[in-house]
């Protein structure tokens, strides 16, 4: 940043994300909302006026906490039914947002917040910057938006972002040729900088080693492969971190399930402080997702130099960098994790280049300033900026 210059206000919008920067662990707390409260922070570290905008969750309607205000949109049940995503849902963000008074304007994860986002910002003369979060929001086909005002409002909203932020190639590519929409690919910042001097784990000599799941209990994420690699693996001890955020008749299934299989542990919700034993005291982590954007349980995991076994790889890194192994079906996943677990040579490898890859890419001091760099340029130059740069990092 040039010396002198003016720095631009900021405004992150993240509804659910007052439980991660109040450390309240009600409501939904998920990557996003971790991610959003990191850079919240980084940023008022850095001396830019930042604000958070988040649901209502009884909290005064401006908190301030570690140089970030927090403002309240509205709680997130009230109104009625049919009316309050007008108001006072929409009403309050827009209010919410007017108060904030920022340069900038910041929203993660694709939804029709998108699109309110990006109306106010068009209407007020503000620069708005989105960042994909899943894949298949770059699917033309929206195919996780169930209804018509979501798709419309997030299409109106991706289209008219002054910059996109993604976090793969595959992720860029889709949204070029997809939608015709140029974007900056910028790796997401772990939660951990734990950067001490590191003695990679060696592959446990005595059984049970332990495998770590952890994430929503929902659909996408596929605990009932997990719970099939159990029942194909008795010898092997499985601890499952996460809960549903909404119980449901998937999530009873599979947990009164999983209390049948004696090599199945369900932890249920951790707090996010108490995570790092899970990921010291387990042998890898297994990711059994249908589709994810950037995990940050890889993060946490490689930032341990623990491998992964996952039916996921984005932009095919952990074939590519030997951070674990790949797999498209239960068997793979058994076959991967037995030979990580019986060629100690191939799991030291994989825990050396793993523990590497974050220190090289994913901490705070790697990534945000790649963030600050698009707020500013933004801020200075409007959208016509990115053309002239063919998508890569300006």
């Amino acid at each position: 940043m040039v010396a002198n210059e003016k720095k631009p206000s900021i405004c992150l919008v993240a509804h659910f994300a007052y439980g991660a920067i109040s450390g309240n662990p009600s409501g939904h707390i998920g990557g996003v909302e971790r991610q959003t409260t990191l850079m919240a922070r980084w940023l008022a570290d850095r001396g830019y006026r930042v604000s958070l905008l988040t649901w209502d969750e009884g909290q005064d309607e401006r908190v301030d906490m570690d140089g970030v205000r927090v403002l309240a949109i509205c709680p997130q049940s009230k109104g009625l039914r049919g009316l309050r995503f007008f108001h006072p849902r929409w009403t309050g963000l827009v209010r919410a947002m007017r108060r904030a008074d920022a340069d900038v304007y910041y929203q993660n994860c694709g939804e029709y917040v998108t699109g309110q986002v990006a109306a106010w910002c068009r209407a007020n003369g503000r620069k708005f910057v989105y960042s994909v979060a899943n894949n298949p929001d770059v699917d033309p086909k929206l195919p996780e938006m169930k209804t018509f005002r979501e798709r419309i409002l997030y299409r109106y909203g991706l289209r008219r972002a002054d910059r996109v932020i993604v976090q793969t190639r595959y992720q860029q590519e889709r949204l070029r040729d997809g939608w015709g929409i140029a974007s900056v690919v910028i790796p997401m910042p772990s939660l951990t900088d734990d950067q001490r001097s590191f003695d990679p784990p060696s592959p446990p000599d005595t059984a049970p080693a332990r495998i770590l799941w952890i994430g929503r209990i929902a659909e996408q994420k596929r605990l009932e492969w997990l719970l099939d690699l159990a029942e194909a693996c008795p010898d092997l001890h499985f601890d499952v971190v996460g809960d549903a955020n909404v119980e449901s008749e998937y999530s009873q299934t599979l947990k009164k399930r999983a209390r049948t299989l004696a090599n199945v542990t369900m932890h249920g919700y951790v707090p996010y402080c108490e995570t790092a034993r899970f990921y010291r005291q387990s042998a890898l982590l297994c990711c059994t997702s249908t589709f994810e954007g950037f995990p940050n349980t890889f993060l946490e995991a490689w930032s341990q130099g623990r491998p992964i076994v996952s039916t996921f790889d984005p932009d095919n890194l952990i074939a590519e960098k030997n951070l674990g192994l790949s797999a498209n079906d239960v068997p793979g996943l058994v076959r991967g994790i037995r030979q990580l677990l019986q060629t100690p040579g191939l799991y030291r490898q994989a825990s050396e280049n793993a523990r590497r890859y974050f220190l090289d890419n994913h901490t705070s001091q790697a990534v945000m300033s790649r963030f600050e760099n698009v707020f500013l340029d933004v801020f200075r130059n409007g959208a016509e900026a990115i053309a002239a740069t063919g998508g890569e990092q300006p």
